[in-house]
């Protein structure tokens, strides 16, 4: 029997590969330039839509609204109002768009490796908190246990590393050990890029409080992989 090839097209609007493989339809899903970005931007929690737009770099209103359209249509992303007194509409990951956060973390470690990766483009302040869940080096971080506090413009995140095992979530800072205020890219600097924390201070471009020791060992913890051969 011939089978016909059909030509039908994704929520998204974007052609189908018709291909039974698995990893062809997670494509099928989330293949479409920026929608994982936006999963990744949702990550941490639910947001608003300016929230998303303002935070992915060189994305149209247009193109976002259609993204999470798709998303939506495939049950990877839904829609929902926040009860008095915000009222705002926001956007969430369903129980199952959540689970495709080990993928984030394996094709991040992956692409680290890439000669041309660079670490000084501009990072949004949930890439920087998934950054450190994928790069943590928990042989480094077996004996710590520490509560670290990132005010990351206007988001708020808590760090907690206990056990060898490293958690990155939104919340309250004030309770932390020590807290680090910054863009999310001058973070990256002095995590991945090993600037002196002194010499970002000096800038202006970071403010420490608390147990300074706290952060540069956290720091210890991350290193670039080595870059993958041509």
């Amino acid at each position: 029997m011939k089978l016909e090839k059909v030509t039908t097209q994704s929520a998204g609007g974007s052609r189908r590969y018709h291909d039974a493989c698995g990893a062809a339809h997670g494509l099928d899903l989330v293949g479409e330039r920026w929608a994982l970005l936006v999963i990744r931007e949702l990550m941490m929690g639910p947001r608003r839509f300016g929230d998303l737009r303002k935070d992915l770099c060189g994305l149209s209103a247009n193109v976002l609204t259609q993204r999470l359209e798709g998303l939506e249509a495939s049950g990877i992303v839904r829609k929902r109002k926040l009860p008095p007194p915000a009222s705002v509409q926001v956007y969430e990951l369903t129980d199952w768009g959540y689970e495709i956060k080990p993928v984030f973390m394996v094709l991040g470690r992956w692409a680290a490796r890439s000669p041309q990766h660079d670490p000084t483009l501009p990072i949004s302040a949930v890439s920087i908190m998934q950054s450190f869940e994928t790069m943590f080096d928990p042989a480094l971080g077996a004996d710590a246990d520490m509560r670290l506090g990132f005010a990351l413009d206007e988001d708020r995140m808590v760090v907690t590393v206990s056990g060898g095992v490293i958690v990155a979530a939104r919340g309250e800072v004030e309770d932390c050990k020590v807290v680090m205020r910054a863009p999310p890219q001058v973070v990256a600097a002095a995590v991945y890029g090993k600037v002196p924390l002194e010499a970002l201070e000096g800038e202006g471009a970071m403010s420490i409080e608390g147990d300074r020791a706290v952060f540069a060992r956290f720091i210890d913890f991350f290193h670039l992989p080595e870059k993958a051969a041509g």
